[in-house]
């Protein structure tokens, strides 16, 4: 249950997936990042606390009504969404009204999480290569290749033994224990190996001010420290899956999610290493030069991205692309 939770609270904040930064980086150089965490935090919460009576509201009317526990009613997952949620729509009234409502509402909640998350891996790719992707329809096109890729994948999820397929990726890819790892990773690299006292300095410059010193404790200790718990308890808690509490996966089908997981989680490590190995000069040096990068930003506003590599720091020139809002054309600086 707390991983549950937590990985919830990463995934609807879209903190550990890339989403959110991807979005910031279209927000003005001096956009007030720091309300706008309150403010997201603050709607997502109200939203999911909604989002609870609406729920658990429709479970235990349709508990009382088969004089049953609601325990009993459903479970977690598809089951609820597809299954229990229909059955309990269609003994109230206007049965009609409620279950065109009802897939109206999972239908935008599917659009607008794939919107976000489409966006946050097109904007991460092109954002790395932008003289390739930029130009042109080039940015269009690679959307286009990762949505029929994500189509064949959705496809054999609608086939006769697709749940089975999906309730392997939900459980062992989607959340969990991989997202809580990010989370670990994330407060790591903002916190220790960027710097907490760095990375408060450039929110200072950013909004004029210093935000509560409070959010240092939190990069460096207090949110790793959470996250790594939930891990561990995930890790020693952690139960072969099962559906419905009937069917029980075989061990190939198991080795088969952990594979998904791992696969996910590794190559953050890995591209961590070559990146570090393939990037020239020191860490002292590559420091000095994003400082450099952010002072452009910050006098020149937009977005820049480093483009120009050579074997050699010292003797290479730096030239810095700015992109404009949503894929529009460069102009080198």
């Amino acid at each position: 249950m707390e991983n549950d939770a937590g990985s919830q609270i990463l995934v609807s904040t879209t903190v550990s997936s890339s989403c959110l930064i991807a979005l910031g980086s279209y927000n003005k150089y001096n956009n007030n990042c720091y309300k706008d965490t309150f403010a997201l935090c603050t709607l997502n919460s109200v939203t999911s606390f909604v989002a609870g009576f609406a729920v658990f509201s429709v479970l235990g009317f349709m508990s009382h009504e088969l004089g049953v526990d609601i325990s009993m009613v459903a479970e977690s997952g598809p089951g609820l969404a597809f299954i229990a949620y229909p059955r309990a729509v269609a003994m109230m009234p206007l049965p009609q009204l409620w279950a065109a409502l009802f897939f109206i509402m999972m239908i935008f909640l599917g659009l607008d999480s794939e919107f976000v998350f489409l966006e946050g891996l097109v904007t991460s790719i092109s954002d790395m290569h932008p003289s390739f992707f930029l130009p042109g329809h080039r940015r269009k096109l690679l959307l286009l290749v990762i949505c029929g890729v994500s189509l064949v994948i959705g496809l054999s999820m609608v086939t006769e033994g697709g749940l089975y397929v999906f309730l392997l990726f939900d459980y062992y890819v989607c959340n969990g224990m991989p997202i809580m790892l990010f989370g670990i990773l994330e407060s790591i690299c903002v916190g220790w190996i960027f710097g907490a006292d760095c990375y408060y300095d450039k929110i200072k410059n950013m909004i004029g001010y210093y935000p509560s010193s409070y959010m240092k404790y939190c990069w460096r200790f207090f949110t790793p420290f959470v996250c790594a718990g939930i891990l561990l308890h995930s890790l020693v808690n952690f139960t072969p899956l099962k559906y419905n509490n009937t069917y029980q996966f075989s061990w190939w089908s198991s080795a088969i999610g952990i594979f998904f997981a791992f696969s996910s989680v590794l190559l953050t490590p890995l591209w961590m290493i070559y990146s570090m190995a393939v990037t020239p000069g020191t860490v002292r040096q590559r420091e000095e030069e994003e400082e450099i990068i952010s002072a452009v930003a910050g006098m020149q506003g937009g977005r820049w991205l480093k483009t120009s590599k050579q074997n050699s720091l010292s003797s290479r020139r730096v030239t810095l692309v700015r992109l404009r809002p949503r894929g529009g054309s460069m102009a080198s600086k």
